[in-house]
């Protein structure tokens, strides 16, 4: 029998099967009988204990065993600590351990009081294995504890046992030898999952603000939201856990031992008739007249203009290089916005084509006789302009004029603070100064007090302006790298007083009317690299540990509110030692913020509006911190599973004092960052009726350079909807009308009342004349969109690149001009922008999935976005490329998603080469071209696979119902890039506005590749475009099917699931925290492997 257990035990793990044959053949029971009656001959009961090991991976057979008693036999075998027999120990606590993954078996040793005797098993062996040589006798230990405690009743007896304390202590006593790390990352597991789930500290998970929709939806989340019976009690269920409720099932399950060999995804689409485009307009060709009023340069003849054939001189600013930046303000400006009519769309009566509406050219503005500003291309030569030194700044007076900056409707400030300096002109109202030796006693502690009307205040400015000890340090580096900044750095299509302007009309739920400062002063990228940062080992450890001390010491913990939205009688604390918190201006997010410990604070993020959840975007403001002082921050109800911040990405931080001394800038700070989920329970109601969902925690450390300073933090690169219609004013006010046709028409009202801008871009016609007027007349469209999703501000950035770069005076932006009708949405979503919403818009669902039927009263500007569209294929117009911007948070670099039903059905059963399909591979091309000339592209990453789920997104709709072939969605990374010029860089502003310019680039080189009799190439040029696409649009090989998360496991990624039955993973010495993160949303790291064509 020795022997034959002996074979039996090598073979066994070679055959997934033996377990279902040993049980059809009434064998079972044969091994338990014989270590039952032989558990002192430990020749025999070693080999017998292997083969029930082997046994024990089946469910079914863990169960058949431990009815037989195989769990108790089990604990007299490991019984009190003894070093004698150490083999047959460790057999035993492996076998034991599988055993107790069945819930069942699991129950049975808590009901027999064993959890207590494995605690006192795994103390003894920890005090007495001093020199460490039984680590695998104590991680089987615990790997029974890991085992028992995926049930409910487990982990409260662990709890009751002391466990907590107890597992804490020794791990914290292993943490000094590396190699027992093993021992930590079970343990932190362990008790992360006994951790008992608290409650969020909400009132309710639904948004603090509350916005009533027109039309309540007939189904789906929103209508959930407004059906729920107001006492219940949305934040948390009755019970985290529903695995005890459950009976184990009898149902032989070893067809799942094959499940894994046929993986398939059933969100790609299957069904060719669906994947076939076929051009459906929706509505009637009257209904889309409503549109021509948007498209005036189809019929535009201007007689009335003086036009020259001859090439018009290139307009050149006048560049002053040792001056201060100046540019045109608002009171030299107006705004050639069209007015809105009812019904929430900007339109006027239909009248016929050749009226004189449609007649008259847009009307633009005069330019300046001096602009002293840097052209909008992102390629000019000013590498060898002067620097700014830093000293050149505000005084002491001018931080406190600052400090009361409010906007009446009688009041204009002509100061640009484009470099952080000032700059005084006159203006109609006379000349006005900042300087004043009264402070401003009015300024709330956390940023500027409420006006009333339309006035605007801004946020409390530092107290003591600019560090007096400071001064000489910054002085004596100002011309250090991190000092100085090129004035071609500086944006001129930013203007400090126009975007207060901009800031009065602008309609927010909240009816905020603070104006954070980075949004004032503006954006300009740090003059040096920001490399991705790397993971301090045992970061993710250490936090949970720190999370844990919560529970085992309670008394240091000081859990007092310091800022939260829900009490309206709520004040800012007053003691100096505490951070002061604010979000309450536009695009701002945060509701609550709960001292924990002396520097380190809890932050809940608010829902979108009319929604329960969509948490992960933040920007807020922080005040009144000490310098030397590392302060912690955690945001802990963030929902997506994995965030590039476990990969190198970190958060952003804005310093007042840096901007007044000439450094207005976002940079990455932070350290010990890491994502993980936490010990507060989602409800079903914000899980989409999950149950036993956890939320996740951001938590990153700070120590800030100034004291007193004021900080603000953000998610990414604010982008507000002010922004935009500053950054528009502006570019419609410098642009030069001999060469640019530029219009600014206003779409649609959203549903709060703001204005959904829509730009057109193209160059004027040579000449009045008939050929010039028809060449122009009949230029291709290219229709961009951008910023649908809110928290994806660095889809702003690239569209500010795209429009910087068409409305530049370089040869080439001319020749794109020439070459094609630009029609641009920049913003699809501004009430979610304005709003501080991560995901939706004020009717509480993504836009992006409402292009199949999107609703005019609950999506106005999708709804209209399509008309256009709509509009087009209905005049025979398409345009040639359709793209909507967008940002990625769990992929690095820029990428492409398109559409193609070929590559889709080389990811079904479905052979792609039998199939009758002749698609033409034209779609490859533009992304194939970004990825040779923009540097941050991936062509790697592109997918154009067509799937189920995204069948109402715009990408999907504009190809299959509007008929365009090359329709995209270009998304760029959050966080930073890992392959070509950027590699093992976060990615910043600069960077991506270059992808937009880029992206214009891009779209040049098509148009010279589709007609290349049009351009005056060299031959070989076109030939190595031409092979550059031909030779990537062959679909003979399976295209990369791109997730929603494609980076490898972190080496601390761990699951704190109670349902966590997954194999142990042995770890290297030096491989981390390792354990398998639950994959909420998504295909799992282990089935993304398994991907591939048949």
């Amino acid at each position: 029998m020795v022997l034959l257990h002996t074979l039996l035990a090598k073979v066994g793990p070679k055959d997934k099967k033996i377990g279902v044959k040993a049980r059809i053949n009434g064998v079972l029971n044969i091994s338990l009988n014989l270590v039952k009656h032989n558990l002192q001959n430990h020749r025999l009961v070693l080999p017998c204990l292997q083969v029930l090991r082997v046994y024990s991976t089946n469910s079914v057979n863990a169960v058949s065993l431990g009815k037989n008693g195989v769990v108790e036999l089990m604990f007299k075998i490991i019984g009190p600590f003894s070093k004698r027999n150490t083999s047959l120990m460790k057999v035993a606590l492996d076998t034991l351990a599988a055993l107790l993954k069945s819930k069942t078996n699991a129950r049975r040793a808590v009901d027999r009081g064993y959890v207590q005797a494995l605690i006192t098993i795994y103390v003894d062996w920890h005090r007495h294995d001093s020199r460490h040589r039984y680590m695998l006798i104590r991680k089987g230990v615990l790997q029974c504890i890991k085992s028992v405690t995926n049930i409910k009743l487990g982990r409260k007896a662990f709890i009751d046992a002391n466990g907590m304390k107890i597992l804490y202590n020794t791990s914290q006593e292993c943490l000094a030898v590396r190699t027992l790390d093993p021992l930590v990352n079970t343990s932190s597991l362990i008790m992360r999952k006994c951790f008992p789930k608290n409650r969020l500290p909400l009132p309710t998970i639904k948004s603090a603000f509350h916005f009533q929709l027109p039309v309540i939806p007939a189904s789906g989340p929103v209508a959930q939201l407004y059906n729920l019976p107001p006492d219940v009690d949305d934040v948390v269920d009755e019970s985290d856990d529903n695995d005890d409720a459950e009976t184990e099932s009898e149902i032989e399950t070893e067809i799942d031992d094959d499940k894994d060999q046929h993986f398939k995804n059933d969100d790609i689409e299957t069904d060719i008739n669906k994947l076939k485009p076929r051009q459906e307009l929706g509505r009637s060709i009257e209904e889309l007249k409503m549109y021509e009023q948007f498209f005036p340069e189809l019929s535009e003849n201007f007689q009335e203009w003086d036009l020259v054939s001859k090439e018009p001189k290139p307009f050149v600013p006048d560049a002053n290089l040792s001056g201060p930046i100046v540019v045109p303000t608002a009171s030299e400006e107006h705004s050639a916005e069209a007015k809105p009519s009812t019904k929430g769309i900007a339109l006027k009566e239909c009248s016929p084509l050749l009226t004189e509406e449609y007649n008259r050219r847009p009307v633009f503005l005069e330019l300046p006789k001096k602009d002293n500003m840097k052209s909008s291309s992102l390629h000019q030569q000013n590498d060898q302009r002067n620097m700014l030194p830093s000293c050149q700044c505000l005084s002491q007076e001018i931080v406190k004029g600052l400090d009361r900056i409010s906007l009446q409707n009688s009041a204009k400030n002509d100061q640009y603070y484009g470099t952080g300096c000032v700059v005084e002109k006159e203006s109609k109202a006379g000349i006005t100064t900042l300087a004043s030796s009264k402070p401003f006693e009015h300024v709330s502690p956390c940023g500027g007090s409420l006006f009333e009307g339309s006035s605007v205040q801004l946020g409390k400015l530092c107290c003591t302006g600019v560090d007096s000890e400071e001064e000489e340090d910054s002085r004596s580096s100002s011309s250090g790298e991190h000092a100085t900044l090129q004035i071609s750095d500086v944006s001129p299509v930013h203007d400090c007083d126009l975007y207060l302007e901009m800031v009065k009309n602008t309609k927010s739920i909240p009816e905020y009317s603070e104006v954070a400062y980075p949004d004032y002063f503006g954006h300009i990228p740090p003059p040096f690299k920001e490399p991705i940062l790397e993971r301090r080992y045992g970061v993710q450890r250490t936090k949970i540990c720190q999370d844990i001390e919560r529970l085992i010491y309670q008394n240091d913990i000081i859990d007092r509110v310091v800022y939260d939205l829900d009490n309206s009688s709520f004040s800012v604390p007053e003691e100096a030692d505490v951070l002061k918190f604010n979000s309450k201006f536009e695009s701002g997010n945060l509701r609550k913020v709960i001292q924990i410990r002396k520097n380190e604070y809890d932050l809940i993020l608010n829902s979108d509006i009319n929604s329960n959840h969509y948490h992960q975007w933040f920007y807020f403001e922080v005040s009144g911190m000490k310098t030397g002082i590392g302060y912690r921050f955690n945001i802990i109800n963030c929902e997506k599973s994995n965030s590039q911040f476990n990969y190198g990405m970190q958060p952003l931080m804005y310093s007042v004092q840096e901007a007044l001394r000439c450094r207005p800038c976002w940079t990455r700070v932070g350290t010990d960052i890491c994502y993980y989920k936490n010990h507060f329970s989602r409800s079903s109601i914000a899980a989409g009726g999950q149950k036993g969902k956890s939320y996740y925690t951001i938590t990153f450390t700070v120590t800030f350079q100034h004291k007193e300073d004021v900080c603000y933090f953000a998610y990414h690169y604010p982008y507000t909807y002010s922004t935009l219609k500053m950054h528009l004013r502006k570019l419609e006010s410098m642009h030069n009308p001999q060469q640019i046709y530029f219009r600014h028409d206003v779409l649609c009202k959203t549903l709060a009342g703001n204005s959904c801008p829509l730009v057109t871009i193209t160059a004027m016609p040579e000449s009045n004349y008939y050929e010039h007027i028809y060449q122009f007349r009949n230029r291709p469209y290219i229709f961009l969109s951008a910023r649908v999703h809110p928290g994806e501000t660095n889809a702003s950035w690239v569209m500010k690149g795209t429009l910087e770069y068409l409305m530049s005076n370089s040869p080439n932006a001319q020749s794109l001009r020439e070459s094609y009708i630009f029609k641009i949405i920049p913003m699809l979503n501004p009430d979610g922008v304005i709003n501080g919403n991560h995901r939706c818009s004020l009717s509480g669902e993504d836009l992006n999935r409402q292009w199949q039927n999107p609703n005019p009263d609950l999506h106005p500007t999708i709804y209209h976005a399509k008309g256009l569209l709509q509009y087009l294929a209905a005049i025979k117009r398409l345009p040639l490329v359709y793209c909507d911007y967008h940002g990625h948070s769990r992929k690095k670099n820029v990428f492409m998603y398109g559409c193609s039903i070929k590559e889709t059905m080389w990811h079904t059963s479905v052979n792609a080469a039998s199939c009758d399909l002749m698609e033409d591979p034209a779609y490859r091309a533009l992304p194939k071209i970004l990825s040779h000339t923009a540097p941050a592209f991936c062509m790697g990453s592109c997918s154009f696979v067509v799937e189920k789920s995204k069948e109402s997104t715009a990408r999907v709709v504009v190809w299959r119902e509007i008929g365009v072939q090359r329709s995209y969605t270009m998304e760029s990374t959050l966080c930073g890039c890992d392959q070509g010029k950027y590699k093992g860089l976060q990615i910043g502003t600069r960077e991506l506005e270059e992808m937009g310019a880029k992206f214009c680039v891009g779209l040049l080189r098509l148009k010279r590749m589709s007609s290349p009799l049009e351009y005056n190439l060299p031959s070989n040029l076109l030939d190595i475009e031409n092979e550059l696409i031909e030779s990537s649009c062959k679909v003979t090989s399976p295209t990369t099917y791109v997730l929603d998360e494609d980076e490898p496991r972190f080496l601390e990624e761990v699951d704190y699931s109670a349902e966590s039955n997954d194999e142990d993973v042995e770890l290297a010495d030096n491989a981390g925290d390792y354990e398998a993160t639950n994959q909420d949303d998504g295909l799992s790291d282990r089935d993304s492997t398994r991907i591939h064509l048949s």
